[in-house]
């Protein structure tokens, strides 16, 4: 059944990549300035955070501060909107999925397609500014990036997914999901350095959505990459893609009932 999915994914991934392209459009509708407020809107934010964080934490080098709080921001704002979404994703489609032959895998594809558009073009206007400060890390995104932008990509598709169903039959999730996620922002090195933990670094071992994230900071920062830890996420995304399809097919029957 994994492949039927995956057969589907592919002959309509121009029509679940149009919905959501759509999407983004009509988000930004007689606007003057267009999608690119997504970058702005987060420029704005790392320049107002990072004056008042840097000063907070006295950082030495706050060009370079400014890097590591805006890598982190970009990629953190992208896997906050895919989960905190995720929950209420098959409510939103209930008339489409109640009304129309469509399987609800193509809703999920045209929501990681928006989510994945969403993050292009807001990564690509702070990459572009950071790299003005620090142009080295251009060389550092080429060369090492690749793999835990893969890592990143594949878990915002199938962790929101298996949120989405479970949302679907446990609709507190709505509720609790936005809360734990901001918690898990707070107790992440983002705002701050790792070393500002002082013994509770810990935390970090624990907090899986971290691991997604710092990889991809650490080979654009540093050009340093685990490729042991990156290959054994990678391992944990196919299984993970492949339990939520799973769940998801036999899920199917009985969302219609559920939204």
């Amino acid at each position: 059944m994994l492949v039927k999915e995956l057969l589907f994914a592919y002959k309509f991934r121009r029509v679940w990549w149009f919905t959501a392209t759509s999407r983004t459009k009509a988000r930004f509708a007689r606007t003057v300035l267009g999608s690119f407020w997504l970058g702005l809107t987060n420029l704005l934010t790392i320049v107002a955070l990072g004056t008042v964080y840097g000063t907070v934490f006295s950082v030495s080098d706050p060009r370079q501060y400014f890097i590591y709080l805006g890598l982190g921001l970009v990629v953190w704002n992208t896997l906050a909107s895919s989960i905190i979404s995720a929950p209420q994703l098959f409510a939103h489609n209930a008339s489409n999925i109640k009304n129309k032959s469509l399987p609800p895998l193509f809703y999920t594809l045209e929501e990681w397609a928006f989510q994945l558009q969403t993050f292009v073009q807001s990564f690509s206007l702070v990459f572009i500014v950071l790299a003005i400060i620090k142009p080295y890390i251009i060389t550092n995104f080429i060369l090492y990036s690749w793999l835990p932008l893969l890592n990143f990509i594949i878990f915002i598709y199938w962790f929101p997914l298996l949120i989405c169903l479970i949302g679907a039959w446990y609709t507190d999730l709505c509720q609790l999901v936005p809360v734990v996620m901001q918690i898990i922002f707070l107790i992440s090195p983002i705002l701050y350095e790792k070393q500002n933990l002082e013994g509770l670094e810990w935390i970090i071992n624990l907090n899986f959505i971290y691991k997604v994230l710092d990889p991809i900071r650490s080979s654009i920062l540093e050009g340093f990459i685990s490729y042991q830890d990156a290959m054994f996420l990678l391992f944990i995304n196919f299984v993970g893609t492949f339990v939520s399809l799973r769940l998801l097919n036999r899920q199917r029957r009985s969302l219609p009932f559920l939204v």
